[in-house]
């Protein structure tokens, strides 16, 4: 197998303003791009009764949370074709098309007439423009990772944290409509028009994708590589191993994530907490997310990535199980706070350090191809049902329980898959 060299830890230096720019400007974006993806999840049961009646409300909301896991059909072919536009093109022009490609289908959710208006042509185009955010997001995390990431090489693990510091920001953005709209409006107003406020706002990813694709520069890494005509080819040909390791490795993260998506749903299904609260909540997931994901960016890049993953890995494993106990037997809103704060350290601490290790895996010449193959056909077949799962394993076997013990499942995959990359591929 091919070795891929990799930046040594170094001391950091200073953030230049340009780098500063770079960083705020790519994380503002993808925070948008997650946002527009993801705040389809937090209203999941007002869209399950404008969008896809039905008698029973419980095949109602697994309808909805089905057409949420629908984009992620789209993701591996996202991932795919503007993967290998960045490898072959350039990173800030593919992450440019694929905000852009974002906006289109948020635009049409946000417009789009309910079921009563106009039948089934609601939720087809529901359905419909979830596909396209689909597609779009299957492009950006590699090219997003990749654009933070090669600005920097010796400092790899903090730019691309960012990735997912910026995910927290979209926890928070999420959360917080979630929330507010929830206290501030009646049942009527939300559905009859709260709901689309947080869509619209969405739309404010436009003015960066047009910031980014003007004042931001290529990244020196790709200007300075060696350009390959067939990067698809070359990571099957080549890097198969590095691939099937990566998918592994977001196995965990991307379940993590969407069982932060699920939990409002779940606390007001499940555990009886108003939906107010249950938003509000999960505002300290994105929070602690916010903050905790750059710090274990900086510390992988001086003491290595896979053991500050193992380790999150390990306390998933062990905690998952008496946290969800710990919920059902005190379903207050201070139990949900201190769910979702150590949930929100036990992703950050994982996932904030995930972004640089699939960028070590790749070389530049393939790099936004494999890391946005592995990271979205994990995300496809674990996480976008996620939500599901979790609400179908409840229903089937009437314990609520049940959630905590895909988490483990998650956990053990993505642990196995760190210790052979440590072992095998030798990157610590």
């Amino acid at each position: 197998m091919a070795t891929i060299a990799t930046p040594a830890p170094s001391s950091p230096e200073k953030l230049a303003p340009s780098a500063k720019r770079l960083i705020a400007a790519a994380s503002i974006g993808n925070a948008l791009e997650w946002f527009d993806l993801v705040v389809y999840g937090f209203f999941a049961a007002t869209i399950s009764r404008l969008f896809f009646p039905n008698e029973n409300e419980t095949v109602s909301l697994l309808i909805t949370l089905g057409t949420f896991g629908v984009s992620f059909f789209m993701r591996p072919l996202g991932a795919l074709v503007l993967g290998v536009y960045a490898d072959r093109v350039g990173r800030r022009a593919t992450l440019t098309l694929a905000i852009m490609l974002m906006m289109l289908g948020t635009l049409m959710i946000a417009v789009m007439p309910t079921y009563a208006s106009i039948g089934i042509w609601a939720p087809i185009g529901i359905v419909v423009a979830r596909l396209i955010q689909g597609f779009s997001a299957g492009g950006e995390f590699g090219s997003a990772t990749a654009f933070l990431a090669e600005h920097s090489p010796n400092r790899r693990g903090f730019f691309a944290s960012w990735q997912v510091a910026s995910q927290g920001l979209t926890t928070l953005l999420a959360a917080g409509f979630g929330a507010g709209l929830s206290a501030w409006l009646t049942t009527e107003q939300l559905e009859s028009w709260g709901w689309r406020v947080p869509f619209f706002f969405g739309l404010l990813i436009g003015p960066v994708a047009y910031y980014i694709r003007t004042r931001i520069d290529e990244t020196p890494e790709f200007l300075a590589a060696e350009r390959t005509e067939t990067p698809l080819a070359d990571t099957f040909t080549h890097h198969r191993m590095r691939l099937v390791l990566a998918i592994g490795a977001v196995v965990l993260g991307t379940v993590a994530t969407y069982l932060v998506l699920y939990m409002p749903t779940y606390a007001v299904k499940q555990l009886g907490i108003p939906s107010s609260a249950a938003f509000a909540a999960i505002l300290i997931t994105g929070i602690v997310q916010f903050i905790i994901a750059p710090i274990v960016g900086h510390w992988s890049d001086r003491h290595g990535r896979t053991g500050i993953m193992m380790t999150a890995a390990v306390l998933f494993i062990i905690v998952m199980y008496p946290l969800f106990l710990l919920l059902k037997a005190s379903p207050t809103f201070a139990t949900m706070m201190l769910v979702q704060l150590v949930l929100g350290v036990m992703l950050a601490s994982y996932f904030g350090v995930l972004p640089a290790l699939l960028t070590d895996l790749f070389p530049t010449q393939t790099r936004t191809t494999g890391m946005s193959l592995g990271y979205n056909i994990a995300v496809t077949i674990f996480g976008g049902f996620a939500p599901f799962i979790m609400a179908w394993l409840v229903s089937t076997s009437g314990n609520i329980l049940a959630p905590s013990f895909y988490v483990i499942f998650a956990a053990v995959v993505s642990l196995i898959s760190l210790l052979v990359i440590r072992s095998r591929l030798n990157l610590r």
